[in-house]
């Protein structure tokens, strides 16, 4: 007992080397073991190391992806990040300005009335998309965009339009005496704008965010001109701007109509409806501004009546169909990165 505790590894030494012969190991199995194939051995081992390769290979490729350019606008602290998107709105600015606003106003500046009639149409446009979003957010979050996307596109179509239209006609056509009712129908329509919205709570917050910004900005740069040209200068291209979304709205509408097969003709009112839909309604937010302040001077008159909520409905429309653009837009450049 105390040779085996000193030296714990002598028995099993000692039988190894003890000669086996053939005789004994012939007695229990009847017969010579036949020695397996080499071959075998052989290809299993190099299987194995193409399964081995080819996993390594598809980790890599699948979450060792190559470094991306650094992006500019994403790197750095939130100081560079605001100069960077300042940097970014002052020179689309200085660019609009430049180019659609050579000749300003002879008028001295913008008169205290079109000041305040601007300014009360601006607040109402932030509140009117306020609600459609923070009423898109809590129907997506009862489900109503899964129940939304479910349903016939052809019905939610005839909904969507008579309960668009009808909500902004009533909105318009009651008179701005009556604000209870005439709120009541701006909320209406803001409402049905945001359950026609919700299914964009699908995308990446992110992506929802950056086009927020975008549009804000873009916005921005068009009213900003629109408000310090010459007066009534924009206001002629009313009538081309109409046959131009006419156009927009025609070739939205083309995937209900066209086969799946019309690959090129899809892309192409896809396209349409994109870029020639930014075209247009960035055109008529220089237009709504325009028309604002033309307002305000027949308002000061007494020839219209004050109603910034008229006006509010118009900026919003052009607020929601740029920021629809500007998600699809961005959307479709985070899939090509991919």
């Amino acid at each position: 007992m105390a040779f085996l505790m000193r030296r714990p590894f002598a028995v099993t030494s000692a039988l190894k080397q003890t000669p086996i012969t053939s005789t004994a190991f012939r007695a229990f199995h009847q017969g010579p073991v036949s020695k397996a194939p080499s071959n075998f051995s052989n290809k299993f081992a190099s299987s194995r190391a193409t399964f081995r390769n080819a996993f390594q290979s598809s980790v890599r490729r699948n979450y060792q992806q190559p470094a991306a350019f650094p992006n500019p606008a994403g790197s750095g602290n939130l100081t560079q990040r605001l100069l960077y998107g300042g940097a970014i709105f002052g020179g689309t600015l200085l660019a609009i300005n430049l180019v659609f606003n050579r000749e300003t106003r002879e008028d001295g500046g913008m008169p205290p009335f079109e000041r305040s009639y601007l300014n009360d149409t601006f607040l109402h446009t932030g509140l009117g998309i306020g609600i459609i979003g923070i009423a898109a957010r809590a129907l997506h979050s009862n489900g109503w965009s899964y129940r939304l996307m479910a349903a016939n596109p052809w019905l939610i179509l005839g909904i969507g339009l008579v309960g668009s239209i009808g909500t902004m006609m009533g909105t318009r056509m009651c008179p701005p005496e009556n604000y209870v009712a005439k709120y009541a129908l701006w909320t209406a329509f803001n409402l049905t704008q945001a359950a026609l919205l919700s299914p964009l709570m699908f995308y990446n917050p992110a992506i929802l965010a950056r086009a927020g910004l975008y549009t804000v900005g873009l916005m921005g740069s068009i009213a900003f001109v629109g408000a310090t040209a010459k007066q009534e200068k924009y206001l002629y291209i009313g009538g081309p701007l109409l046959a131009g979304v006419a156009v927009v709205a025609l070739s939205g509408l083309a995937p209900l109509v066209l086969p799946a097969t019309a690959t090129r003709a899809l892309m192409f009112t896809e396209n349409l409806w994109l870029y020639g839909g930014l075209v247009v309604f960035g055109g008529f937010t220089l237009y709504d501004v325009q028309k604002v302040l033309h307002h305000a001077r027949l308002s000061e008159r007494g020839l219209i009546k004050r109603d910034p909520v008229n006006e509010a409905i118009s900026l919003e429309l052009d607020f929601i169909n740029i920021f629809v653009r500007m998600v699809q837009i961005l959307a479709m450049q985070q899939n090509r990165r991919k």
